[in-house]
């Protein structure tokens, strides 16, 4: 046998070889990919909102293959057709032979491999468009038309997008289609070039004729399209968006009629078809071009320059009116009250007096601060702990609304140290345990929070609820719960027990995530999440089911994906449950004639820093739906809050069936529902130019506003003062209510040290109370509009003042002794007793390891008068000359030990108001005082033994003592 025909078996098992490897990595890869695409399809149905998964999916395809066939098709019918309609004598030069005789090899690949490369890139540009398509095939009505063109805003929102993306894709592919008929026609022969002459065949001059005609028609089309976006285009010195003066009476008609010429010049390719004279369109391009050049830009700029320019506020006014008037519409501003408001500088006596209600809720308590507080008092073990800045709720409390600072104790896997492995942080450490609260306007005697819910297990004033936290901000990747029944539970549920145990174990009874009741399924997430021991392990059963995704916002962005989410999630006990609330915003970019502005940095500020990079460009946004996640069983509902949103009945066309009508939201979850910090954000943003309604006062920028730093913030790294959540009455209000509200300073000023204030916005952020109804007042945005002449300084140059006085500077240096640490909480602004009084806490924290912020002090101010005290009360008393009138508010009640107890009872004193018997004369309060600080005591005693059983014996005396204080509270003191 010949080496030549030994050879051919060892090739063939080596191509086999190499074939089967390839099958395999193949087939690897495939399962890879499979198993990604059906953990989503698991953990979509298992939420119940498979069909938005689905629906993407379905969409994608379907965009994929009409942008796959609409660009492949078309390319490989021009090929076809210069190929097979070439000169078949055609006499070549040698060049081009050579040039046939490399590619004719690779003729039949190329006229099928080209159509196929280009039609996939096309296929996944118009995959990832799906959302434009589909909001045009479901585009609602606005109900408003522009000014200009007087169409519904609903055709600029939803289908001038897509027809604009439309006629785009169609010209590429009609220009690239047109040059791959050109190079196949100059390649076999079709077109000839010799010297100065080219020669083209009949059939090749029809097939250019026709594709280069449409190509002019389409550019036709796009030119007149064009006109439209003009509306959304910005313009006047970037002032306003919208179409100006030379749009209108330039621009605009130029463009009408290039379209026109651009569509007469696609006539005469198509007539060149059949005539077979090219001088015709090729003059007709020439003169598109110079129309195109002095129609389309020097016109415009002989308009601008010589006839705007001169006379450019007069000319450009009804169009900068129409910019304020649209933008305030798009950001949801048209109803805005502007109340102009002569703030006091005097403190008079009993100046708060018509204010008591809103002084005795004014929050102490900074959420931005307390978070240590809230770690060294609730945390009990290092695997717990509490965000770096907490959130700000209020719950019905006997009737009366109670402003507090919130936070649920999540689980933190590193705090295990050495007791990390994946047994642990997969199957035993699972989940946070409970939610704490404590009073927005009360502190102990030593400075620390009260709390009106806290321990484990969880006692206050909130009632019995679902205290296991599943999903949260700091849950862990993923964990796997769920055990047969009548098996042990694995699970630590948490520290401490009954009969002295060191630990309680739960086991998850919920519906929380796929199940794992198959190897099947646990070799998908094992691949998913990269870890071998999801199969291997005896811990996973049938009945186990596994958590992940578990971020709030996660959730909710991923089951609505066409939603612009708030930046905070905020949780509150709702029902029995623990809820994360969230806030979805519909947001665009393309409303006629308003302020087009990025997201990112209208929302950024000192307690949410700007990313890196962000295109979140908008002009329109409405907050249309309100979510929830169950913190136990991380189920995720929609509510459709906003139903007048065009663009979010647009989105529920799409995904039916997924929000649910407002109607459905509870009661109590109503009473949480707060007006979005970042829609607020935004709003303010917006309002530091479009405050002025007047266009010629707007277009001379002579009034214009900006938010102050934060005087907190460090000088090297100045942000923006967040707005804040406050229980508060505004001038024209007959009650307080819970509030959001902001500052304005005049823009263009050096740092904030002499600004002065010149605005007041707040909204009323309260949607409803128990009764489950929508206020009536709920979003109502006012404006305190300062005059001019004021000098009210802003919160910039109150701080200043603050920290240059003589003795407030001697009172600080003296907290600062032993090397303590003096932390300015966030300084309040209220309009109360006719002025502006500035509030702002003053913590102090030791150098020790272990120490945290105490509220030491309270700085008010009113005018140009500040005083320095222990308490609110006294420093309100001591600032309106000995009587504030502040005292009448509702927190004038006896509280006593330091804050620490596991239910949040312990008290301290309040905020406001310093009457209240004199414990000395009064026997009974005397001992119920008493009972209270042996009971606080001893809870202390029973927490650092770790002795759950007498803790909560404590604490139960503890609670009756403190109710046995309030009701001695107004009984007669002894004579």
């Amino acid at each position: 046998m010949s080496s030549t025909a030994a050879a051919r078996p060892a090739g063939r098992r080596r191509a086999a070889i190499w074939i089967t490897l390839g099958v395999i990595v193949a087939v690897v890869i495939l399962f890879f990919v499979f198993a990604g695409l059906y953990a989503d399809i698991l953990w979509y149905d298992q939420l119940g909102y498979l069909n938005v998964l689905t629906t993407q999916w379905l969409a994608g395809l379907a965009m994929f293959f009409i942008g796959f066939l609409g660009m492949a098709v078309p390319l490989w019918l021009c090929i076809q057709l210069a190929y097979r309609l070439r000169p078949v004598y055609a006499k070549l030069n040698s060049q081009l032979d050579r040039y046939q005789q490399v590619i004719e090899p690779l003729r039949r690949l190329a006229m099928y491999g080209i159509p196929i490369v280009f039609g996939i890139f096309a296929g996944v540009s118009a995959a990832s468009r799906w959302q434009t398509a589909a909001l045009w095939l479901n585009g609602t009505s606005y109900g408003k038309s522009d000014p200009l063109f007087h169409l519904d805003i609903g055709f600029y929102l939803f289908d001038l997008p897509f027809l604009r993306s439309l006629v785009g894709f169609a010209s590429a592919v009609v220009l690239i289609s047109l040059l791959a008929t050109l190079a196949t026609c100059y390649l076999y022969g079709s077109i000839r070039v010799s010297g100065r002459e080219v020669r083209i065949s009949r059939a090749a001059r029809v097939q250019i004729s026709v594709v280069a005609g449409l190509y002019l028609l389409l550019q036709g089309v796009s030119i007149w399209l064009d006109r439209y976006a003009t509306v959304t285009d910005s313009n006047v010195n970037d002032m306003i968006n919208g179409a100006s003066y030379t749009d209108v009476n330039a621009t605009i008609p130029g463009r009408a009629i290039l379209a026109g010429a651009a569509i007469f010049v696609a006539i005469l390719f198509f007539l060149t078809a059949f005539i077979g004279r090219w001088r015709f369109p090729i003059v007709g391009t020439a003169l598109l071009v110079v129309a195109a050049l002095v129609v389309g830009a020097i016109v415009p700029w002989v308009v601008q320059r010589f006839q705007v320019d001169p006379s450019q506020k007069t000319l450009e006014t009804p169009y900068v009116q129409r910019g304020i008037d649209y933008t305030r519409e798009a950001y949801g501003l048209s109803d805005i009250e502007t109340i102009p408001y002569n703030a006091k500088t005097t403190a008079e006596q009993g100046a708060l007096r018509q204010d008591a209600q809103t002084t005795a809720q004014i929050r102490i308590l900074d959420p931005a601060v307390v978070s240590p507080s809230f770690r060294q008092l609730q945390q009990f073990r290092q695997y717990y702990a509490f965000p770096e800045k907490l959130n700000v709720d209020r719950y019905n409390l006997d009737g009366t609304q109670q402003d507090a600072v919130v936070a649920v104790r999540e689980l933190q896997q590193s705090g295990l140290g050495g007791a990390r492995n994946w047994f642990n942080d997969t199957i035993v450490y699972t989940h946070g345990y409970g939610l704490v609260a404590a009073y927005g306007n009360k502190r102990s005697t030593d400075g620390q929070p009260v709390f009106l819910e806290s321990g484990i297990p969880t006692s206050g004033t909130l009632g019995s609820y679902q205290p296991r936290i599943y999903f949260g901000e700091q849950s862990p990747t993923y964990s796997i719960v769920g055990a047969p029944k009548g098996s042990k539970a694995v699970e630590l549920d948490y520290p401490g027990g009954a009969e002295g145990a060191q630990q309680t174990y739960t086991t998850f009874n919920g519906n929380g995530g796929p199940k794992l009741d198959n190897i099947f399924k646990r070799l998908v997430y094992a691949l998913k999440f990269q870890d071998e021991q999801i199969v291997l392990s005896d811990a996973v059963n049938n009945d186990s089911q596994i958590l992940y995704d578990r971020d709030p916002i996660k959730r909710v962005q991923k089951v609505a994906p066409y939603l612009t989410l708030d930046s905070q999630a905020y949780p509150a006990v709702v029902d029995g449950r623990v809820k994360w609330i969230i806030d979805g915003y519909t947001t665009s970019d393309q409303f006629p004639y308003s302020h087009v502005g990025s997201l990112s940095d209208a929302t950024a500020d000192k307690d949410t820093p700007k990313p890196a990079y962000a295109f979140d460009d908008i002009n329109y946004i409405r907050n249309s739906v309100k979510a929830t996640v169950d913190a136990y069983d991380g189920s995720v509902t929609l509510y459709a809050w906003d139903t007048t949103d065009p663009v979010l009945k647009t989105w529920q066309k799409i995904f039916p069936s997924t929000v649910k009508p407002v109607s459905d939201m509870s009661a109590q979850l109503m009473s949480h529902v707060r007006y979005p910090s970042d829609l607020f954000k935004v709003q303010r943003s917006v309002l530091g130019q479009y405050h002025v309604t007047d266009a010629g006062s707007f277009y001379s920028r002579e009034d214009a506003w900006t938010t102050p730093n934060d005087p907190t913030s460090p000088s090297s790294n100045p942000a923006l003062q967040p707005p804040y959540y406050l229980t508060l009455k505004m001038p024209g209000q007959k009650d307080p209510t819970f509030s959001l509200y902001s500052t304005f300073i005049p823009q263009g000023t050096s740092e904030s040290s002499r600004s002065v204030l010149k605005g007041y916005l707040s909204v009323d952020a309260d949607a409803g109370d128990q009764k489950g109804k929508v206020a009536s007042g709920y979003g109502k945005l006012r404006l305190l509009q300062l005059p001019s002449g004021d000098s009210i300084p802003g919160p910039g140059q109150m701080q200043n003042q603050f920290d240059s006085d003589p003795t407030v500077s001697q009172q600080l240096n003296l907290l600062r002794q032993g090397k303590s640490e003096v932390i300015n909480g966030n300084l309040l602004t209220l309009p109360v007793g006719g002025g502006l009084l500035y509030v702002q806490p003053v913590y102090v924290r030791s150098s020790g390891e272990t120490s945290y912020p105490l509220l030491q002090k309270v700085l008010v101010a009113f005018g140009d008068k500040i005083e320095f005290e222990d308490t609110l009360d006294q420093a309100l008393d001591a600032l309106f000359g000995g009587d504030s009138g502040a005292s009448a508010g509702d927190n004038n009640v006896p509280t006593t030990g330091t804050g620490t107890g596991g239910t949040g009872q312990s008290g301290g004193e309040t905020s406001g108001g310093s009457g209240g018997s004199s414990s000395a004369n009064n026997p009974a309060l005397q001992d119920a005082l008493q009972r209270a600080r042996q009971a606080l005591s001893d809870s202390q005693a029973a927490l650092k033994a770790g002795d759950w059983t007498a803790y909560g014996a404590a604490q139960q005396r503890l609670q009756q003592a403190i109710a046995d204080a309030v009701a001695a509270e107004g009984q007669p003191a002894a004579k």
